[in-house]
């Protein structure tokens, strides 16, 4: 019988496996972890053909309709309504992209085959169809027509960039470049389905938004004023759209075409607007301003928080039919004022004028018409955004301003691409083209927003600006819109008082003290003002724990108060915006009760008020040019901030769900695994060396 001369294991080697299996085991569940992980931010979640290759996000059509810069009056109607057209034509191609994405996943030329292809042709004919109006009404077509039927596709890459690299015919060249508001590529960042963002609606997406306290200051310095420039203001008290009159047409550019815009406006002054309104019908209307010769029309696009609320247009074209989903926020504050030049007296505007000023299609056309400025309120008078929106402190609220073209060609109340006919002032303030400078209307729009959170690269609850569904609610579309109906008789006092120097119009007897604290005292309160804002920046090092206290601290400089925003009726709204921003909204709340006159707008920008004066000022001292500039100055302007982690961002901007949200809380239900394995290394590598120590000991 042979003898048996296999060793058994004894306890040391017994010992040394264990170990061993121990290292490998968490090293294995370290790599499964690290692995996934990478995985998930690679792919973003995003769908996938079975190539694994990105299927497209959105389309791209050149703008047709800023090429018609000169077009017969009496083939107008008819163009019209053919870019109409193409704009419906547009939205269903989109549509169509977003429904056959399994379709898309077997066949690679899908895309091109079945959607492009056919959109191609069919703005082929409508664009054919536009130069046999205009050449038999007398004109000529511009010959790059032929050239604008092609459409391209927009890749979820360069769909999570806030400028869309649009080939719209019409952009600046910088479509490319970092994005405008933080100077950052955000191309990797989002991690959301080009189809949607979790909320119902393709976008916005994490990387559309920024913590404002992170940005550094862009707001660029305005123009001297000359010797004759004018100084006045006139305020316009019109409301915030109590009457709640909505619709989805736009009267200028689409006129005669329902839901002409794909997307819901607001509106105050004139509550006859819609898509058929003569200008007959908008002198006989009703006016919600309470200067009742003021029957102009101001509108823009709603601002909605994606929060599963069902609107009254929920089922409706250019609502969420068209991916304009979520509870419309009714704005606390609506500051209409206008301003002069600075370096000249300004003439009447002629009555039914028509200004757009910014691109509903910036994104896919370019920055070169964009004129979006968002910010917060503390923050105006050293940062505005143009492709980003701000997560404001707590206590702060979203800030949407706009300052109107302020050079008119001195003829037309309209143009064929409804731009020609006005101009910005250049660098100077200067009208150029023999165009002469006009009231500037300025527009400040303020809103509770509750503060969207953003975890592992998916942004929920967000906020976001009415749009054109292919545009991807990108916060670079926000746009303004506005018809001159004011009699001549109020039309000739805002020019006299805006000549004059004066302060006048709603709120006159309190006006004077928003003015002139920046006139006067130009120099001394630019060091000033970046001082107290800034507080807010100084909590960054501490965090999570400081953050609550950020929004307290500028309420101390309450004094400087600005005296148009009680008429705006913040207190309606407020209890819209409680359920998330709680505490803010209600301290808010309690300092507008507290001060009912003049006094509540101060509380209702605890983040800075000298700041919001000094914004607005600033504004008023530098219509065009200074709006220009700082467009042009945000979308070609080096990085503008100093952390690139937007999860980071939103927590810290978000104090009150930091215990549940936070990324502390994240990092520990993701990461668990590699934790795990890491504690198993450990242990195996202990064993390991107390099993070589037994041993020497005992040899």
């Amino acid at each position: 019988m042979r003898r048996n001369t296999r060793r058994r294991p004894t306890g040391a080697r017994r010992r040394t496996f264990a170990a061993v299996a121990l290292i490998l085991g968490g090293g294995g569940l370290v790599a499964a972890n690290t692995y996934a992980s990478a995985g998930e931010g690679a792919s973003g979640g995003r769908v996938q053909d079975q190539s694994g290759g990105d299927q497209a996000a959105t389309i791209s059509c050149p703008d047709v309709g800023q090429q018609l810069t000169d077009v017969p009056g009496e083939a107008r109607a008819d163009v019209d309504k053919a870019l109409a057209d193409l704009d419906q034509q547009i939205t269903e191609a989109y549509d169509r992209l977003t429904s056959t994405r399994q379709e898309q996943a077997q066949d690679g030329n899908f895309v091109r085959d079945s959607i492009l292809g056919p959109l191609s042709e069919k703005r082929t004919e409508v664009i054919g169809q536009i130069k046999i109006d205009v050449k038999r009404a007398g004109g000529t077509a511009p010959e790059s027509l032929d050239g604008l039927a092609a459409c391209t596709e927009i890749s979820p890459a360069q769909a999570q960039k806030n400028d869309g690299g649009g080939d719209g015919g019409n952009q600046d060249g910088d479509a490319d470049t970092a994005t405008p508001g933080t100077g950052q590529d955000d191309g990797g960042q989002g991690g959301e389905q080009q189809d949607g963002n979790g909320n119902g609606a393709a976008g916005p997406f994490a990387a559309d938004f920024v913590d404002i306290t992170k940005v550094q200051p862009n707001v660029k310095a305005k123009p001297r004023k000359t010797g004759d420039a004018s100084t006045g203001a006139f305020s316009v008290q019109c409301g915030v759209n109590e009457n709640k009159v909505f619709n989805t047409d736009n009267l200028i550019v689409a006129p005669g075409v329902d839901n002409g815009a794909h997307h819901t406006h607001d509106y105050v002054g004139n509550q006859g607007v819609d898509a058929f309104a003569s200008n007959d019908d908008l002198a006989n209307a009703e006016t919600s301003c309470s200067e009742q010769g003021d029957k102009s029309s101001y509108y823009w696009p709603v601002l909605r928080v994606q929060d599963g609320t069902q609107e009254f247009d929920a089922e409706q074209q250019g609502g969420g039919l068209e991916g304009n989903v979520g509870k419309i926020l009714q704005a606390k504050e609506a500051e209409i004022t206008y301003v002069g030049s600075p370096t000249g007296k300004v003439v009447a505007m002629p009555k039914f004028l028509r200004i757009i000023t910014g691109d509903a299609k910036a994104f896919t056309n370019g920055t070169a018409n964009a004129n979006a400025n968002w910010s917060c309120t503390g923050f105006e008078d050293k940062v505005q955004l143009a492709d980003k929106y701000p997560i404001c402190p707590q206590g702060s609220s979203v800030v949407r301003s706009f300052a109107f073209q302020s050079c008119w060609d001195g003829q037309n109340i309209d143009s064929a691409n409804h731009r020609a006919h006005v101009a910005f002032a250049d660098a100077e303030g200067n009208c150029g083209n023999g165009f002469k400078a006009i009231p500037q209307l300025t527009m400040r729009l303020v809103y509770d927003v509750p503060a969207p959170v953003i975890k592992n690269g998916q942004v929920r609850n967000p906020y976001a600006v009415d749009g054109f569904p292919e545009q991807l609610h990108k916060p670079i579309t926000d746009h303004d819109d506005f018809i001159n109906v004011m009699d001549e008789d109020l039309m000739d006092e805002v020019v006299d008082c805006v000549n004059a120097g004066r302060q006048c119009g709603a709120g006159a007897g309190e006006q004077p003290q928003e003015p002139q604290e920046p006139q006067k005292p130009e120099q001394p309160q630019k060091p000033e003002e970046p001082k107290q804002p800034q507080e807010p920046q100084k909590p960054e090092e501490p965090k999570q724990p400081e953050e609550p206290q950020q929004p307290q601290q500028p309420q101390q400089p309450e004094e400087p108060q600005e005296p148009k925003e009680p008429k705006d009726k913040p207190a309606p709204q407020e209890p819209q915006d409680e359920p998330e921003p709680g505490p803010e909204a209600s301290s808010a709340d309690k300092d507008r009760e507290k001060e009912p006159g003049a006094a509540p707008d101060a509380p209702s920008e605890p983040s800075a008020a000298p700041s919001d004066v000094a914004t607005r000022t600033q504004e008023a001292e530098a219509p065009d040019d200074a709006r220009v500039g700082e467009t042009k100055a945000r979308a070609t302007s080096p990085a503008e901030t100093s952390d690139t982690g937007v999860e980071a961002q939103s927590e810290e901007a978000q104090p009150q769900p930091q215990a549940g949200t936070g990324s502390l809380a994240s990092t520990g239900a993701d990461l668990w695994p590699a934790a795990a394995g890491g504690v198993l290394v450990l242990g195996g590598l202990v064993l390991l060396i107390h099993t070589r120590r037994r041993n020497m000991t005992t040899n």
